[in-house]
């Protein structure tokens, strides 16, 4: 038992400074922060540090990485295999001008990842070999032979698709299509201006079977099908309300509802598509996390809508019913808003990645850096719920006055639950008898002190289950 106490004690002590922070937070919590405060400066226009952000697993050993693009310019590769305790891996720098970097996005193919950037000046196209890691990362594409700048890239299937291409190998294109038949030299296939001249500039895009969806900025919603002798068809548009630029989007598992945000102005509301006929989509509903904040890139996971906003953090909406969307949780990654949510641009949560075999949630913010975020059982679906054997969850977290536990387990047995400080004292201990199937336990904590707990069960001497919660 001491032995469990240390390390308690260890990854507390590490953690405590972030918590104090007081980052407002709902079903959410934060497990570690991870920024190059030493060599990440902000650039001077908008004061970003840090960009995009992605996630890989090593399927070999069940490493787990995040990927974040920096204003230094260049990229970082951190482990978060232990999500408490986030470890620096490699540093993949970019060529543009230093500490003026604003834009990196990142997608995954197999083993590679493939590093884009939309800075003006020096810029090239990267692709990264992650097979080498813990101990390194291996640069096997660098140049511009390709293309130089893209603002944003997606991966469908053997097919990367690129948005507001421009530079060296490309002649510029507002989208353009490569095959990925070869991982580390995408061959162009097609460009959207071939088929569609009229649309300048494609933003962002997601593709699912080749249905393509495209945030065209001020021009709004197309969705096309890219052909199988590589070629573009429209299917249908929405259009944008003038002035309002569509930014990004991203479909539901059952590809009948598309989640749609707009970037300009500030606080413009999400939108649900029902795109159950791509010919001729139409707005369900619209809702917003909180009125003026600005919803930058969403995600959809098991009928869960997770926003990255600016200003606001990663947001999680329940969109199982698209006439009816609520918040389930969130998580504000900053919290210095001083007046409102508009005044300030490109201030806050830029991106996140839901897609870790481990289930944690990966946000990069502009200013602070990677947030590593537990979301509990917010993202799991009901079938890996119920093929849990056994799974606790505390609620809420953070708490001031109660919490509530519930565990799930696959047999009977006698347990201790206990409740242990960053001190590593016992602070509560009960003895309960586990039941199979669902078990419930409240707790009063109003009169802990803030900070971080740990409430653990143990059977027969041995810990069985741990889970950290806060304190308010």
């Amino acid at each position: 038992m001491k032995k469990h106490v240390l390390i308690l004690i260890i990854i507390f002590s590490a953690s405590y400074q972030i918590v104090t922070a007081q980052f407002a937070s709902q079903n959410m919590s934060l497990l570690s922060i991870w920024d190059d405060s030493a060599n990440v400066i902000p650039e001077p226009v908008y004061g970003i540090r840090y960009q995009g952000c992605t996630g890989w697993a090593d399927t070999s050993n069940g490493r787990e990485y995040a990927a974040i693009g920096s204003s230094r310019p260049g990229t970082y590769i951190i482990e978060v295999t232990n999500p408490t305790v986030p470890v620096l891996r490699a540093y993949v720098p970019g060529i543009g001008n230093a500490n003026k970097s604003i834009w990196h996005e990142f997608q995954t193919y197999g083993k590679y990842l493939y590093i884009v950037s939309d800075d003006g000046g020096p810029n090239t196209f990267q692709i990264a070999d992650m097979s080498y890691l813990p101990d390194s990362v291996h640069l096997v594409r660098n140049d511009s032979s390709i293309f130089k700048r893209s603002h944003t890239i997606f991966i469908d299937g053997d097919k990367l698709y690129c948005g507001s291409v421009t530079g060296a190998g490309s002649p510029g294109a507002s989208m353009a299509v490569y095959s990925l038949a070869n991982p580390v030299t995408p061959q162009l296939l097609r460009r959207l201006n071939d088929d569609y001249p009229a649309i300048s500039s494609v933003h962002d895009m997601f593709s699912r079977h080749d249905t393509v969806y495209a945030s065209c900025g001020t021009q709004g919603l197309y969705i096309y099908k890219f052909n199988s002798n590589n070629t573009f068809t429209q299917r249908g548009n929405l259009p944008n309300p003038s002035g309002n630029y569509n930014h990004s989007s991203f479909l539901s598992d059952d590809g009948t509802v598309l989640i749609n945000c707009d970037e300009v102005p500030a606080g413009i509301p999400v939108k649900l598509v029902d795109v159950t006929d791509v010919t001729n989509p139409g707005i369900y509903t619209t809702f917003v996390s909180n009125v003026g904040a600005t919803p930058h890139n969403p995600y959809i996971k098991n009928g869960k809508a997770v926003i990255a906003c600016y200003q606001d953090g990663v947001q999680i909406f329940n969109i199982d019913n698209p006439l009816n969307p609520f918040r389930i949780g969130y998580f504000d990654t900053h919290p210095q808003n001083i007046s409102g949510y508009q005044s300030q641009a490109y201030q806050g949560c830029w991106g996140a990645y839901v897609n870790l075999p481990s289930g944690i949630l990966l946000a990069s913010d502009m200013q602070l850096g990677l947030f590593v975020l537990d979301t509990d059982t917010l993202l799991t679906s009901s079938s890996e719920k119920k093929q849990a054997k056994n799974s606790m969850s505390l609620f809420p977290n953070p708490s001031a006055k109660n919490i509530s536990i519930y565990y799930e387990s696959s047999k009977e047995f006698s347990a201790v639950i206990s409740i242990i400080d960053v001190a590593g004292r016992k602070v509560f201990s009960s003895d309960e008898n586990i039941k199979r199937g669902s078990n419930q336990l409240k707790v009063d904590i109003s009169s802990y002190s803030p900070g971080i707990y740990a409430l653990i069960i143990t059977g027969n001497g041995e810990t069985i289950l741990s889970k950290k919660f806060i304190k308010n």
